[in-house]
């Protein structure tokens, strides 16, 4: 990791200058379940308090995450190497959109009235008790807000662990909701891998995780002893399709911008492209023409597009999958030259296959792969041939037959001549092995929630 364990503390480094940009207190792996006892403790007051109840204590926080904004958003660009304009963009859009996920939260958990002509049956959504909220560093405030607020709103008790990469926003964050929310309802837990294994352990109830495919398995074996509920949001090796009759500027220009964005380190970066064999040049021809036209840098920068790996780490794990590619026959179309620091040049290759690793296994890096297909039957098999099925992309003019490509494609969300989110209210689903249960709009905000079903006769007249 980027980070590092001095004394008890978790030093946050720069990845752009790998300069300290402050530490928190390391809680230790013996002292989580005295944290888990204390949440328990708390999750009665809390749980006993109505949906709209606990709501309205959470309501004043968007004010404050409003005002303190651009203050979180650089600070997140800090840690993890984000330019700086998304990040205060990420922070911004939680704040606008708290208030409005509050509302959908609890209209989400409503009871439900069922009845017929014997009796009357309420689905009332209670809480699970205590939640182990585990988040990445990607996304370090959307993706903690996305957990923690249905967790909160549900009536569970949340013990949060961001991930090292990123303690200092997400300790941030959890102040301003604790200066409206009763004491032991939200407590963040700073550390590891052991410090994450050890609250997937404890006598939690509901585990939220985002992260990698190999640590959610890890979490599912762990979990599974106690049949805990989990909600598992996993890796990616996001497809996109470009269809002979794709508009290739539109396709190229939405192909360089959702594989670089953030470094590609994006859940749902383009990793895999599969253009039809007959555009091939032209497509590739104008991915470089705005690959070239990219600046990275320093995120603190102005004009900058791309900043560093999150870690040397992360940054070696990237080189390798691409030096890999190109002995085993892959073309460098753009990038490749060494980078000092935690810089990964954008990289285009092409003359891919499913040989290599980089067409196999999650990069999460500035690297997009370009593969030819001679039908459609092969590009949905290319597309289809990988254990993941987050996201996925098919551009077409005709909207009807690149829509019937898209149904073919085995991912939770696949988008037409677009990235692969919903409208408003649409969840946030991965399906193979890229997910276990989900987040987002209604019908995720009702999986951080226990149905129970009450039922009573109806009174004679």
């Amino acid at each position: 990791m980027q980070q590092r364990a001095e004394g008890g503390q978790l030093v946050s480094i720069n990845p752009a200058d790998g300069v300290a940009v402050g530490s928190v207190l390391i809680t230790t792996v013996e002292g989580i379940p005295r944290l888990v006892f204390q949440a328990r403790e708390a999750q009665r007051g809390w749980g006993a308090l109505t949906l709209a109840q606990r709501a309205e204590v959470l309501r004043p926080a968007a004010a404050r995450l409003k005002s303190e904004a651009k203050r979180l958003g650089e600070l997140a660009s800090l840690e993890m190497g984000k330019p700086l304009a998304e990040a205060v963009g990420e922070a911004t859009y939680c704040a606008d959109g708290f208030a409005a996920e509050l509302d959908e939260i609890v209209a989400a958990l409503a009871d439900v009235v069922r009845e017929d002509a014997r009796a009357t049956s309420i689905l009332r959504h209670a809480p699970f008790g205590v939640c182990a909220a585990i988040t990445p560093w990607n996304f370090p405030i959307l993706m903690l807000q996305q957990s923690v607020l249905p967790a909160l709103v549900a009536g569970n008790t949340v013990l949060l662990k961001p991930s090292e990469e990123t303690p200092l926003v997400a300790r941030e964050y959890a102040t301003i909701l604790n200066e409206f929310l009763p004491p032991g309802v939200l407590t963040p837990v700073f550390g590891d891998g052991a410090q994450g294994r050890a609250l997937v352990l404890a006598d939690v109830n509901l585990i939220v995780f985002t992260g990698s495919r190999e640590t959610g398995k890890r979490i599912l074996a762990d979990a599974g002893p106690g049949l805990k509920r989990v909600i598992l949001e996993l890796g990616g090796k996001d497809p996109l399709v470009v269809l002979d009759d794709a508009d290739l500027d539109l396709a190229a220009a939405f192909a360089v911008r959702n594989s670089f964005r953030n470094a590609g380190q994006v859940c749902v970066s383009t990793e895999r492209i599969y253009v039809d064999a007959r555009i091939r040049e032209e497509f590739l021809r104008k991915m470089l023409e705005r690959t070239a036209a990219l600046k990275q840098g320093d995120p603190r920068e102005a004009g900058v597009n791309l900043g560093p790996m999150v870690s040397a780490r992360q940054k070696a794990k990237v080189v390798a999958q691409i030096d890999a590619a190109v002995a085993a026959g892959a073309t460098l179309v753009a990038g490749g030259e060494p980078r000092e620091g935690n810089f990964v040049a954008p990289t285009i290759l092409a003359d891919v296959d499913h040989s290599m690793e980089i067409m196999r296994e999650e990069t999460f890096g500035p690297v997009a792969c370009v593969q030819a297909f001679d039908s459609v039957d092969q590009a949905v098999r290319l597309a289809n041939d990988t254990p993941f099925g987050l996201g996925a992309a098919v551009f077409g003019r005709n909207v009807a037959r690149a829509s019937e490509v898209a149904a073919r494609i085995e991912a939770g969300m696949v988008g037409v001549n677009q990235g692969c989110g919903g409208v408003d209210g649409c969840p946030w689903v991965g399906a193979k092995e890229s997910g276990v249960g989900f987040h987002s709009g209604p019908e995720g905000h009702r999986q951080f929630a226990q149905v129970r079903v009450i039922t009573a006769p109806k009174q004679k007249a």
